[in-house]
C-alpha cells in the first residue's frame, strides 16, 4: 500500500479539475490518502472526498464529490459532459466570452468598486446552502484522512488552520471568503478568548503544507495545482493583469513552502543535517497549467458547467498521466525538481 498526503489549492471554480484528481485516484486500490491540506475549493473537496471515505469508502467517496460539483453548477451525467465536451466552444473562448460578458463585467466592477458591508446580504457567499449540507459528523471524525482547512486571519495577517472538531461550516466557508465578495467570516477562538475575522486562506497558504509534516504521516505530498506558476505571455489587459497578480499573490505562499522544503532536502543530501531529525518531504505535482492558461478569473468565479465538464476530465487525464509515470516513484521519492524550480 502506498500512502500519501494531498495538498489540494483552491481556485474558486477551478477546483473542478481537482475533482477530477480525485476521482482518478480513487481507481487506485493500492494508494491511501492519509492526510488533506487544502484550501477555499481545495478545502471543499477535501471535505467532501473524506466525508465519503468514512461514510462508506471509495464508492461513497466518487459520490460525495460528485453532488458537491452537481450542487455547484456541473452536469455529471457521462453523455451530458460528452455532448457538452463535443459542443462546446474551446476553453479559452468560453473564457474570453464571459470575461466581457455585460453582466460579468457590471458584477466584476461592482465588487472592485464596493464592499460587500455595504448591501447587506446582497454578497451572501452562495456555497453556504451546498456547505451547509456537507455531513460534518463524517468530515469531523478521526478516521478517514486528517484533513486540514487553511483560512486568513484578518486582524493578525496569519494563517488558521483548522481540523477535527474545529472543522465547522463556519471554518469552511472561512477558507474561501473572497474579501472583495464577501463579507469576513466570524468564529470564536478559544485561544484568543475572541472573535475572530477570517478571509480566503489562499492569502496566506495555498495549501499550507506544514500540518503535513508530522512523523506519523508519509514522506509524499501530493500537490494538485490549479494556479498557473507560469504563463507564457505578458498580460497587458487589465483584466489579464488583475489575474496574474491574483495568480501569483496565491501561488506565493505555496513557493514559500517549497523553498523551505528544498533547503531541508539540500541539507540532508549534504549530511549537514542527521536524517529523522526533520521531515523529508516527497514532492509530487499534478497540473495542467496549458489548459490552466486559458481559463482566466471569469471562469473561477462563474461555474460553468462546460467548464467545469472539461476541468474534471482534464483532472482525471492529469492524474492518469502522472500515475503512468511516478505511481512507482511515490514513498521513494520526489517528482518534482525543486532545485531547478528555484533556480
Amino acid at each position: 500500500m502506498r500512502r500519501i498526503n494531498l495538498a489540494l489549492q483552491g481556485g474558486g471554480a477551478h477546483g473542478a479539475f481537482t475533482w477530477g484528481v480525485l476521482d482518478r485516484i480513487l481507481d487506485e486500490d493500492d494508494i491511501e490518502v492519509a492526510a488533506i491540506t487544502g484550501t477555499s475549493a481545495g478545502a471543499l473537496n477535501g471535505a467532501a472526498f473524506k466525508a465519503g471515505m468514512v461514510q462508506g469508502g471509495r464508492d461513497a467517496a466518487r459520490a460525495n464529490l460528485d453532488w458537491f460539483w452537481e450542487q455547484v453548477g456541473a452536469v455529471n451525467a457521462p453523455d451530458a459532459q460528452a455532448w457538452l465536451q463535443a459542443l462546446g466552444p474551446a476553453a479559452g473562448v468560453i473564457a474570453a466570452t464571459t470575461a466581457i460578458s455585460p453582466a460579468y463585467m457590471a458584477f466584476d466592477a461592482m465588487a472592485r468598486m464596493t464592499s460587500p458591508y455595504l448591501y447587506g446580504d446582497i454578497f451572501a457567499n452562495p456555497l453556504a446552502r451546498i456547505v451547509r449540507d456537507m455531513r460534518f459528523d463524517d468530515i469531523c471524525s478521526d478516521r478517514g484522512p486528517a484533513l486540514y482547512v487553511g483560512a486568513t486571519n484578518v486582524r493578525t495577517g496569519k494563517i488558521r488552520v483548522f481540523s477535527a472538531a474545529e472543522l465547522t461550516p463556519e471554518a469552511l466557508m472561512a477558507s474561501a471568503c473572497l474579501p472583495t465578495l464577501f463579507k469576513a467570516v466570524e468564529i470564536h477562538d478559544p485561544k484568543t478568548g475572541r472573535v475572530e475575522a477570517y478571509w480566503d486562506g489562499g492569502y496566506t497558504g495555498n495549501p499550507a503544507l506544514f500540518p503535513l509534516y508530522q512523523p506519523t504521516l508519509p514522506d509524499d505530498i501530493v500537490i494538485v495545482n490549479i494556479n498557473p506558476l507560469v504563463r507564457g505571455d505578458v498580460p497587458k489587459t487589465a483584466e489579464a493583469i488583475s489575474n496574474r497578480i491574483n495568480e501569483i499573490g496565491f501561488n506565493t505562499s505555496l513557493l514559500g513552502e517549497l523553498r523551505a522544503v528544498a533547503f531541508v532536502q539540500r541539507l540532508l543530501a549534504q549530511g549537514a543535517l542527521q536524517r529523522g531529525t526533520m521531515k523529508a518531504a516527497n514532492i509530487h505535482m499534478i497540473e495542467d497549467d496549458a489548459l490552466m492558461n486559458n481559463l482566466n478569473v471569469a471562469t473561477k468565479t462563474i461555474p460553468q458547467p462546460i467548464i467545469l465538464a472539461r476541468l474534471k476530465a482534464a483532472g482525471r487525464a492529469a492524474a492518469d498521466a502522472f500515475l503512468a509515470d511516478h505511481k512507482d516513484d511515490l514513498n521513494q521519492r520526489s517528482t518534482v525538481d525543486l532545485e531547478a524550480m528555484f533556480n
